[in-house]
């Protein structure tokens, strides 16, 4: 045979195995449904031992390439059902009927050091998935749980771009302590701003609620716990998804003040209270009592909204893009993200950058290795800064501007009222914190035997923030008094580590017996320093914070250290006996290097046990009781509380003049306490877990009771011993509560209407039970024994003194006009024993609400959260209402002899704010809010593969749209959530949003 000859002998055979192949290569496609016929969304078909995989779309049909049609095994996996794998046998069309997992591994949650299906909990544990998280447009982790579980109290602090939230779950335990809880990301506690990790990266968030749940973590459960969970990659072909935002934000409303009359008015009735007003000479008259400035503003009618001139149209813009993909063997997921928060005040933004990537490694069959990793890089402007402060004290009589257009540096010739526009010039105020964070999980998994598991997880930890202050010489601050331009510097580094041990083990015995063990040794290590400078007299302003050695005058340098370990046990031991009833038993030890030697370490039980009723022989057939199980915890959990190097006592330089020269000394500053230990809270919780109608209805009712002993507080002492209090653990407080949640699937039409509903309602309440020394109170600190453990104790407002009024037996005599104060006592005189106790900011419940409604390609989604009850303290009416005269006021209803009303007392050119005057700023806290309501619309299947794409979705958003509040709409207030006082601060907003949604 000649060269050509075998040439085309051997393109005759690759033809031929060419077209063997192709003709076993071919495309598969079906239908995936439930048990009812309907079809499932979103349900991974993956190619056994390949690589390839898809998902199947809105009705529930799949496609997919096959290489070898004849031998090839399809996977199919769902959340909820079981895993099937079906041989394709050359066949062209695959459907299937998935079944219902018997398991639910649909309620698989996250609990302490691993997952547990639901009904196997034995502890209070709530869930908020990512879809949850997404629905409203948030900064943080934290702002994501408002109003969407119960038992969990999230009050925003502010509207500052940055801010985050107060987080309590169940109630505030600790008087001076923290009462924050403790967040854990992929199995790593975690410290420190959660405005580093985006939230779109967040897959879910489950909530520790009792002693059962959190004593695993014993130390730092005392305040319950938060575990997130992030992204990680899924079986199946590499899937690109992309989301982007914009968002139109707007403030919610202005402080309601007196325009430009109203406020010539008020001043003239302060004048006429002290007797230097002539009515009958009033041009006389305005021109003794206005300046030059002023006066000229009268008459041309000037009447300037401040609060508008510094005011604008912010936005809030979030882009993230995430390619997820993998195998059986090797998973991985990795996302970029950008965030920024442009606020309405144009010298507060908050920027973000952040990036996520997660692989999940088998080598073999039973090793298991994998990396996450959370970066982020942020800048915060404008963190301090208060326009709306400066603003709302300025006179709508005097103008910004003069005739040439150029500001003004004092409109109205008062050294206290400086221009506040003068700040927006640029290199005026410059006011940054840049933040950098690398938060990683790494952990080696292996299965020594079945059942067995030994697992490694090491979590390195790198945070560093530099933080800038300048302010010019023009700036606001520095005009009122005079002064040359200041600058100040700060910076700091925190680098943690984590380091876990755990072996697990579970088994089953003669199918009924389950037994599972958790065992864990464990240290974490914190460490952080920083350092600080001030300066006086920058020179060239263009250098700003950036050469402060140029500076004339170095006012402060300080430096600080700060280190901590702890270093843990734990055993944790279920036992269940034939799915029905269920046994936890958790012990911890805890050691913490805060506490002197002999109090290092603290133990922290807990025990409970769970009965699932539905498995029980009379449930067993019930048509209408899918889920019945009735639980209980009793344990003890403990709280760290104090800083590093606490119990040591600390020493303070002072100079002082020795041999006639000026040395330095050190003195005692704080009184030092080696037998402080740790704040213990010992809590029962008893709940019930419920499912009607196939679970069309589900569930949760708990009871919780807690009792905090060894409170972590300064012990009062004579002035006599040079100090005026010592570090103690001395005083106990409780909380008790009830919790309520429920689902509802209202109406299910796969092919229609479809409308589900989210409600939940908590009610706390906290009491002191004991303090200091057996005292029933303090009032210093406003602690009261049989009261909440922050409650508003002042004068209580009863009107407002008439010219009927009577006064005898009085031993003064009050001016119509004045606050009238309830005499609680009746010895007819107004003393501080005459103060009491007029309210708490704990509501008496809280709800939340979320509504989920679709159509077709439509979906409307609205979150709504409640609080009832409660009282709020505004500083608005104690700093915004002084009726003096010299800056403006809140426009309100003012006692006048020709207007004897009894709202708020007459205006005094004389005393700088009205007598009892904080007596004023007490409101009923109660408020609704619609938190957002967002409407999305997905194009249909047909068009979206026409642009090669799996998903695309459009959708628009309102955060905020409503408040229903009497301190909004009776007390012309702008909103009532705030931790304990409504500040003077950047303004609450609304955002109008749009969006999309791609999957590739």
């Amino acid at each position: 045979m000649n060269r050509i000859s075998r040439l085309c002998l051997a393109a005759l055979c690759l033809l031929l195995c060419h077209q063997v192949a192709r003709a076993q290569s071919k495309q598969v496609e079906g239908n995936v449904l439930a048990k009812d016929k309907s079809p499932l969304v979103g349900v991974t078909v993956a190619l056994k031992g390949g690589t390839s995989g898809t998902q199947t779309d809105a009705n529930g049909h799949f496609k997919l390439q096959v290489p070898n049609a004849t031998n090839a095994v399809l996977i199919f996996s769902f959340i909820g059902y079981t895993r099937h794998e079906e041989p394709v046998t050359g066949r062209s069309v695959i459907s299937i009927v998935l079944e219902e997992d018997q398991k639910k591994l649909e309620e698989i949650v996250v609990v302490g050091y691993g997952q547990q299906k639901k009904k196997d909990v034995t502890g209070s544990i709530a869930s908020v998935s990512s879809k949850a998280i997404q629905e409203v447009p948030v900064t943080n982790a934290q702002q994501a749980l408002q109003g969407r579980t119960p038992g969990v109290d999230v009050v925003s602090n502010s509207a500052k771009p940055g801010d985050e939230p107060t987080v309590r779950i169940r109630g505030t335990r600790s008087l001076s302590a923290g009462n924050d809880p403790l967040y854990v990301i992929d199995g790593i506690p975690y410290s420190g701003s959660l405005n580093d990790i985006g939230p779109g990266t967040i897959q879910s968030m489950e909530i520790l609620k009792d002693a059962s749940a959190t004593a695993i973590y014993g130390s730092r459960g005392a305040n319950g716990v938060v575990l997130i969970t992030t992204t990680r990659g899924k079986t199946g072909r590499p899937v690109v998804t992309y989301s982007g935002s914009y968002g139109m934000v707007k403030n919610l409303g202005q402080t309601d003040l007196m325009n430009g009359a109203q406020f010539a008015e008020m001043r003239r009735e302060a004048y006429r209270t002290i007797g230097r007003y002539n009515d009958n000479n009033r041009d006389s008259s305005d021109k003794a009592i206005f300046v030059p400035q002023e006066y000229d503003g009268i008459r041309k009618g000037t009447n300037t909204d401040w609060q508008k001139l510094l005011l604008s149209t912010g936005y809030q813009t979030n882009h993230s893009i995430g390619v997820n993909g993998g195998t059986e063997k090797t998973k991985y997921a990795v996302g970029l993200g950008y965030f920024k928060d442009q606020g309405v005040l144009k010298l507060q933004s908050y920027e973000r950058y952040n990036i996520n990537i997660s692989l999940d490694q088998m080598i073999g069959s039973r090793v298991k290795v994998g990396a996450t990793m959370l970066a982020s890089y942020s800048n915060r402007k404008g963190e301090t800064y208060n326009g709306i402060n400066n603003a709302i004290r300025m006179l709508p009589i005097s103008s910004p501007y003069d005739d040439n257009g150029n500001l003004i540096t004092f409109p109205n010739n008062d050294s206290n009222l400086p221009n506040p526009l003068l700040d927006y010039v640029s290199g005026n105020r410059v006011e940054n914190r840049k933040r950098f964070r690398l938060f990683t999980s790494l952990y080696g998994e292996v299965e020594i035997i079945d059942g067995l598991k030994y697992r490694l997880n090491v979590g390195p930890d790198i945070s560093q923030y530099n933080y800038g202050l300048f302010q010019g010489k023009n700036n606001f601050d520095l005009l009122i008094g005079g002064g040359d331009a200041t600058a100040s510097k700060t910076s700091g580094e925190t680098i943690a580590y984590t380091v876990e041990n755990v072996v697990t083990y579970n088994k089953t015995f003669n199918k009924k017996h389950n037994i599972g063990f958790t065992g864990l040794y464990s240290v974490q290590r914190q460490r952080g320093d920083s350092s600080t400078a001030n300066v006086r007299g920058v020179l060239v302003e263009s250098q700003e914070y950036y050469n402060l050695g140029q500076a004339m005058n170095v006012t402060g340098v300080g430096s600080s250290l700060g280190t901590w370990t702890i270093l843990s046990y734990m055993g944790r031991l279920n036992y269940g006996y034939d799915d029905r009833y269920l046994v936890t038993l958790t012990m911890r030890a805890d050691g913490s290097s805060r506490f002197a030697p002999g109090q290092k370490w603290g133990y922290f039980p807990s025990i409970a046990a769970a009965w699932n009723m539905t498995n029980e022989q009379f449930l067993k057939n019930s048509r209408n009781i899918s889920n019945l199980k009735l639980r209980a915890s009793f344990g003890r959990i403990g709280n760290t509380g104090i800083d590093p190097y606490a119990t040591q006592g600390l020493l303070a330089r002072i100079p002082y003049s020795f041999g006639g020269k000026g040395v330095l000394g050190y003195t005692p500053q704080m009184l030092r306490n080696p037998n402080l230990t740790w704040e213990t809270t010992t809590s029962f919780d008893a709940g019930l877990d419920f499912g009607f109608f196939k679970d069309r209805l589900t569930g949760t009712i708990d009871f919780y009771k807690q009792k905090t002993t060894d409170l972590l507080m300064p012990f009062l002492l004579p002035y006599s011993n040079g100090f005026n209090s010592v570090l103690q653990n001395v005083g106990a407080t409780s909380n008790t509560g009830w919790e309520a949640a429920l689902t509802g699937i209202i109406i299910d039409n796969p092919n229609g209407f479809n409308w589900s509903m989210d409600v939940n309602f908590s009610r706390n309440r906290s009491k002191i039970l004991e303090l200091m020394g057996g005292k029933k109170e303090d009032i210093g600190n406003g602690w009261f024994v049989g009261q909440p453990t922050y409650v508003y104790y002042d004068y209580n407002k009863i009107g407002i003194w008439q010219t009927s009024d009577k006064y005898d037996g009085l031993n003064y005599k009050p001016k119509p006009g004045e606050i009238k104060v309830e005499d609680t006592n009746g010895d007819k005189k107004i003393d501080a024993s005459d103060r009491k106790i007029l309210g708490t900011p704990q509501p008496d419940w809280t709800a939340g609400m979320t509504q989920r409604l679709s159509y077709k390609n439509f979906e409307l989604s609205v979150v709504a959260f409640a609080r009832v009850g409660g009282m709020v303290k505004s500083d608005f009416y104690q700093n915004t209402n002084t009726l003096f005269g010299r800056f403006n006021n809140l426009n309100i209803n003012y006692w006048t002899p020709t207007n004897p009303t009894n709202e708020f007392p007459r205006p005094n050119a004389n005393q700088e704010r009205p007598v009892n005057y904080q007596s004023l700023s007490y409101f009923d806290g109660s408020f609704f809010k619609i938190r957002n309501i967002s409407l999305s619309y997905a194009l249909p299947e047909a068009t979206v593969k026409r642009m090669q794409m799996q998903d695309l979705r459009f959708n628009v958003s309102v955060k905020q749209p409503l408040i229903l509040a009497p301190y909004r709409q009776k007390y012309k207030g702008v909103d009532p959530e705030d931790v304990n006082v409504i500040g003077i601060d950047a303004p609450a907003t609304w955002m109008l949003q749009f969006g999309v949604n791609a999957r590739f």
